[in-house]
């Protein structure tokens, strides 16, 4: 068991060094399964806290690209002392600007209406049949790429930014341990200029036309 994967699932947990060794080598190495396996045994000590009320925190915001995008963000934790506290600004800060790059959809999965799962579900079925994959078979590999599709569009389980090793939901539970407190981000607003909006399309005829009356 390497050094590294003891340190990584001791970050966050917050549990000891030997209680990260033994969860892993009872868990195969899988880092998910051994905060699993902490978490069960009552270890695990960022787990502990993710039951306390995060009623504090901050509203931040975060403009990139020149004003062509901005986020707003609410990050909650337990204590206004810990949100004037500057790891929690700098969590914060990171978020947001994994917001405005990665343009989550949503929060975490539960938040993902029934109508957009069973959207992305039926494209997915559609697409594995058109890869000619047997129909018995179909909807075990499409319930493996919605795994993706959360992935993608739910912000907890994006690889995050500045370090995609881990996802935004490991570098929370990292700070939880570090911080002390519960930290939960609670919703966020992701703007992009032009955004929804029909692109101006220049009518050529029409300019040469108009250019050709005023010779």
């Amino acid at each position: 068991m390497s050094m590294d994967a003891i340190k990584a699932l001791r970050q966050r947990t917050g549990a000891g060094i030997l209680d990260c060794k033994k969860a892993l080598a009872e868990t195969g190495g899988d880092e998910d399964a051994a905060v699993d396996w902490l978490r069960a045994k009552g270890i695990a000590k960022a787990a502990k806290k993710a039951g306390r009320a995060a009623t504090e925190g901050l509203v931040s915001s975060y403009i990139h690209a020149g004003g062509r995008i901005g986020v707003l963000l609410e990050v909650n934790c337990e204590t206004d002392f810990v949100a004037m506290n500057e790891n929690f600004q700098n969590l914060v800060a990171d978020i947001a600007m994994h917001i405005a790059a990665a343009a989550p959809r949503f929060v975490r999965r539960e938040e993902v209406s029934e109508a957009d799962v069973a959207h992305e579900w039926q494209v997915q079925k559609a697409r594995v049949l058109e890869e000619g994959k047997p129909e018995k078979i179909a909807d075990k590999i499409v319930e493996g790429r919605m795994g993706k599709f959360y992935e993608e569009v739910c912000l907890l389980e994006q690889p995050f930014v500045k370090d995609d090793k881990k996802t935004v939901k490991q570098m929370l539970e990292e700070a939880v341990s570090t911080i002390g407190e519960n930290i939960q981000v609670r919703r966020f607003v992701r703007y992009e200029l032009g955004e929804g909006l029909a692109k101006k399309q220049d009518d050529f005829a029409a300019e040469v036309a108009a250019m050709a009356g005023q010779a």
